[in-house]
């Protein structure tokens, strides 16, 4: 029941710290409720995310704008209220506290119906501060790519992704499909494993060094293909960087400023967001937005209720249903940049500890950050899985 692909999505230190190295703005500048920010300089040594200390992660995770350049992005002018619910049985009050200071998490929020049944904190983080997500972008750079669809800029998932990337035209990527894209099975080879230097995702130092803005694209487009498209999936962070691209050459913008129209004003964001630029001054696809916790419980309750108007009719039931099962994970699928999960439920996952998961048959979602004690591959992602099935089981 253990998903370990699901969290290993942390872009390389080399990025990160390049994303904070004089910046450029991609297509349109910032609309006036979305600001560049840069932190002071550092050492790059300071900015090897994957081996900061336990400490040093519970700080500066609720602190990454400080570390990094990115687009700050304002809140909601009318936020979402969240009224207070009847609160959860004490008994499972007392588990689900009992699981955060077993598992280092930080936050963790149950809205059902709309309404909040629990809140907590810990390890020093406030309601109003912010937490970075990792790969919890993924979903909502899926829910832009919706967007983008409703808006017109992209007719079709089934439109070729050279499309919208041009330079991708001979790549492994002829003939392969934005849907095929947002599923991970573009049949396009890429190693994911953060271990091994030679792998894709540790060459992204490489050719951001040899690229700079052009990086992305440049390394993308020289992967060799080991299947035909739609018949592989294989997790893969270079690919929704690639989405990113995508959607921000198809809308002329950088996602943060088509995230304060689609998904911070329409889902009523409490408090402001902050996505990290990567060097070509767009927003990285695949990684590193920071928001409030209850703010990711709105992205739940957004995604919840079909986020009406802003993407297709169905959109969520679609993006948070197997459009393919997981090797060696029954019961588990991927969908269009969120994790289907047993019994109808979805889900989006980060590193260290960050997800939101809905189970829609009871109107709940339950949102949680932390600073688990490994990035990806313990036992905290399941039990968090576990938590929540029994707290839906207990809603009526």
């Amino acid at each position: 029941m253990r998903i370990t692909r699901a969290a290993s999505g942390v872009v390389l230190a080399a990025l990160l710290a390049s994303a904070g190295a004089g910046a450029e703005e991609p297509q349109a500048a910032p609309a006036p409720e979305v600001r560049l920010t840069q932190p002071r300089p550092r050492d790059p040594s300071e900015l090897q995310v994957l081996f900061w200390t336990d400490a040093q992660r519970s700080q500066r995770f609720r602190a990454w704008e400080t570390w990094f350049a990115g687009h700050e992005v304002s809140a909601a002018a009318t936020p979402r209220a969240l009224p207070k619910g009847a609160p959860l049985s004490p008994e499972l009050q007392t588990e689900l506290g009992k699981l955060m200071a077993e598992t280092n998490t930080a936050g963790l929020m149950v809205l059902h119906k709309g309404k909040v049944r629990y809140e907590a904190y810990g390890l020093g983080l406030k309601p109003e501060d912010r937490w970075t997500s990792f790969s919890v972008a993924k979903s909502f750079t899926s829910t832009l790519l919706g967007a983008a669809v409703k808006d017109g800029f992209i007719a079709s998932l089934d439109d070729p992704v050279v499309k919208y990337i041009p330079k991708l035209a001979g790549s492994a990527y002829e003939g392969v499909s934005v849907r095929q894209l947002a599923t991970m099975t573009s049949g396009v080879s890429w190693n994911e494993d953060y271990t091994d230097p030679k792998s894709d995702v540790a060459q992204m130092n490489r050719f951001l060094l040899e690229y700079g803005p052009e990086a992305i694209v440049e390394q993308m487009k020289r992967l060799p293909r080991e299947a035909e498209p739609g018949t592989k999936w294989v997790y893969k962070t270079g690919e929704t960087n690639l989405i990113g691209v995508l959607v921000e050459n198809a809308v002329g913008k950088p996602l943060a400023v088509y995230a304060k129209a689609k998904i911070v004003d329409p889902a009523g964001f409490a408090g402001g967001l902050f996505w990290m630029v990567d060097p070509r001054g767009g927003n990285i696809g695949g990684c590193c937005l920071s928001l409030r916790l209850a703010d990711y419980a709105r992205m739940g309750q957004f995604a919840l209720e079909g986020g009406k108007g802003v993407v297709p009719e169905g959109w969520f039931a679609e993006a948070g249903k197997a459009q393919v099962a997981l090797p060696d994970e029954p019961g588990f699928g991927y969908g269009y940049q969120w994790w289907a999960y047993p019994g109808g439920a979805y889900g989006a996952q980060g590193i260290f500890g960050q997800g939101i998961t809905l189970v829609p048959a009871k109107g709940l979602v339950f949102a949680f950050v932390g600073n688990w004690r490994q990035a990806s591959g313990g036992p905290e992602r399941e039990r968090m899985l576990e938590a929540a099935a029994k707290v839906a089981a207990s809603l009526e």
